[in-house]
């Protein structure tokens, strides 16, 4: 979910095509969860092999990340670790809300009703701890490196762009810009059409990079001040204050300059939680590796174990193929 700071944030629209040699530090998470919720069958079920294994997310890291590579982008798949216990609660927060939206689906669905249970099936999404070794073994045999965070992936994401081992950190989340990323891309793996509501309306979702020195430059304040506004509105690891969103806490810590300084707002945990943020638990890298590429590998994983089209996937991988023969590779190389 994240913290909602959009109305703060003035995205600029970006082609893809512009950052070829480009290496990026995608929040795997939130990238698989948004394949999980967006990639399913037309009842709204997630797509499944012939054992009823859920392969949404193999899916969208396969086919969406070739279109990534052919662009000569190098992305870098950067997963969560051990979560901070502050999230215990959200995490359990959102197990209920996906019971409940699984009970509503299923509800929907014995009265007929298609497109209200669509509605709710993207809610439905969750994660083991199979699918997110699955993953990762398809990243790797795919030639994308992978690297696990001690903590929250989109902190380590952000502390790899700040030391310019990669030039950006992917996410559809805004926690980024409260871990200091200086440059967020949104909209990287998702761009194209998106289907809003029941009323069959179509938006077009397009890539778009928003950068943190503006950010704070164009709302006149610190990157501490901004973590503090998040953490007035609500994050991961804090419900926030019951009536203040954007635009309130923006007034208060401008006029009052940080939480503890605003009159009648006490904040649980302040201290830890301004931690969580400007010092989060990180991990150095030295340097990262590309994995070989191993075709075997993805075939193994995708058709002998779950059932994808031999021909697709022997297609799709001739496009790799194609594209670190026109150079990707190259581009890759250079970026070092």
């Amino acid at each position: 979910m994240g913290v909602d700071i959009s109305d703060l944030v003035s995205p600029q629209p970006v082609d893809l095509k512009n950052f070829k040699g480009t290496m990026m530090g995608i929040d795997a998470f939130n990238t698989i969860y948004q394949f999980l919720s967006n990639i399913r069958e037309f009842d709204g079920s997630p797509l499944r092999d012939k054992n009823g294994n859920i392969t949404s997310h193999l899916s969208g890291l396969f086919y969406r990340n070739i279109n990534i590579i052919e662009l000569g982008i190098i992305p870098v798949y950067v997963f969560d670790g051990k979560p901070h216990p502050l999230k215990e609660k959200t995490i359990k927060e959102r197990i209920a809300l996906k019971e409940k939206a699984e009970k509503e689906y299923l509800e929907s669905l014995a009265l007929g009703d298609i497109e209200k249970a669509r509605s709710y099936a993207s809610r439905t999404s969750r994660l083991t701890q199979d699918m997110v070794n699955e993953s990762m073994e398809l990243l790797l045999a795919m030639g994308i490196p992978v690297i696990t965070a001690p903590s929250e992936g989109e902190a380590e994401a952000s502390y790899l762009c700040k030391k310019g081992k990669v030039a950006y950190v992917v996410s559809q989340d805004y926690d980024s810009l409260l871990f200091g990323a200086p440059k967020l891309l949104r909209n990287i793996t998702i761009s194209g059409k998106r289907r809003v509501g029941r009323s069959g309306r179509t938006i077009d979702i397009n890539p778009e990079m928003i950068i943190l020195e503006n950010v704070l430059k164009e709302n006149g304040i610190t990157h501490e001040q901004l973590v503090d506004i998040g953490i007035l509105i609500g994050t991961d690891f804090n419900d926030g204050i019951k009536g203040i969103g954007p635009k309130k806490a923006i007034q208060l810590i401008k006029k009052y300059g940080s939480i503890p300084k605003i009159p009648g707002i006490t904040i649980e945990n302040y201290d830890e939680l301004r931690n969580i943020f400007l010092n989060p638990v990180v991990k150095d890298i030295a340097s990262i590796d590309l994995p070989p590429f191993n075709e075997e590998k993805i075939i193994e994983i995708l058709v002998n174990r779950h059932d994808f089209s031999f021909e697709r996937v022997q297609s799709a991988i001739s496009r790799i193929k194609n594209a670190k023969k026109a150079g990707v590779q190259r581009s890759i190389d250079s970026f070092f």
